[in-house]
Order: structure tokens, then C-alpha cells, then sequence
């Protein structure tokens, strides 16, 4: 992400005092994400896209934009899922025009921490390929085994960790009115 949303930030003229300022985020945590020592949630990643005016998943791809009017995502240019890092976010889509599904393999982090809870536009679909999680809705708790699914308003704040002994992998498509 990192490369692109310098790109995008630039190609857009603003700074990251002004990309703070659009998306309430803070200007040491855009640098950071910038330089690819953090990585940013989704909701994150669909607060930077619509600042800069770009779909969320430019913000990840490492590929120029298709042509073809698809996308289609194999599994070694995104990389094995086996070497992702707690916390990462893989999209399995790339920019093919407006569209509102985005959808993403994450890995959750194994505590809360001190993971803020997230709250976005949308409905978000959670499908549990590897392992087991737990959705912290802040007022309730879902432990989701592998094979489960979830589907709620994305409104709703919430937080994800992994609670199985092995790293956590999910489907996690993201519906979007302000894609």
C-alpha cells in the first residue's frame, strides 16, 4: 500500500497534513502507513480511498489497472496466504470501475491490543476459511469457527482477533455505498 498511496496522495496534490485533516487520521500514522511500517484496516483503506477519490483496493494492488473490464486475482501474485502476518489485509480484487464489493483475505491479530474498534459505510461479509475468531461488537461477542459466516451493518462498531492456535484466515467482503 504503501507506493500507491503516496502515488495517489501526490497524483491528488495534497500533503499528508491535508490527507490528515480529510480522513481524521494522524499525519505520523499516514507517514507510517506510507512508508509500509503500518498497515491500515479497511475501513482505514475506505476512509484514504475516498479522500483521494480512488477505490480501496488501488490502494493495495501492486498492478497497473486492467483493461479487460474483470479482475481476476491468482493465488501466487498475491502471495501465499500462509506467509501473511497477523493483521494483514490481501485484496482479491483489483480496480476494474466504480463498484461497491470489495472484498479482502485478512488475518486477524491474535489480541485486541489496542485495536480500535472500526465502523464504516456498508454491510461487511465475514466467511471463516482457517481457524477461529472472535468479533467484538463492544456490547456482545461472536466466536466464529472455521466454515462460519457472519454478515452485519458495518455500522456496527467492531474488532476482530484470532483465537485459534493457528494464524486465522478470512473471507471479509466489504459492501460499500461510498465506493
Amino acid at each position: 500500500m504503501a507506493v500507491h498511496l503516496r502515488i495517489l496522495r501526490k497524483k491528488m496534490g495534497i500533503t499528508l497534513e491535508q490527507l490528515a485533516r480529510l480522513t481524521g487520521l494522524t499525519k505520523s500514522y499516514l507517514s507510517k502507513v506510507e512508508r509500509g511500517v503500518s498497515s491500515p484496516s479497511i475501513a482505514v483503506a475506505l476512509k484514504l480511498a475516498k479522500a483521494l477519490n480512488a477505490q480501496a483496493e488501488e490502494l493495495f494492488s501492486t498492478e497497473p489497472l486492467p483493461l479487460e473490464g474483470y479482475s481476476l486475482v491468482r493465488r501466487q501474485p498475491r502471495g501465499a496466504s500462509d506467509g501473511a502476518s497477523a493483521g494483514a489485509h490481501v485484496p482479491l480484487a483489483r480496480h476494474i470501475g466504480q463498484r461497491a464489493l470489495l472484498p479482502f483475505l485478512v488475518y486477524p491479530p491474535r489480541s485486541f491490543g489496542h485495536s480500535a474498534f472500526k465502523e464504516h459505510v456498508g454491510e461487511e461479509f465475514i466467511f471463516v476459511v482457517r481457524g477461529r475468531v472472535e468479533v467484538d461488537f463492544g456490547d456482545e461477542r461472536q466466536t466464529l469457527d472455521e466454515g462460519d459466516a457472519l454478515h452485519f451493518n458495518a455500522q456496527k462498531s467492531h474488532r476482530l482477533r484470532t483465537v485459534s492456535e493457528e494464524q486465522a484466515e478470512l473471507l471479509v467482503v466489504v459492501h460499500s455505498t461510498d465506493a
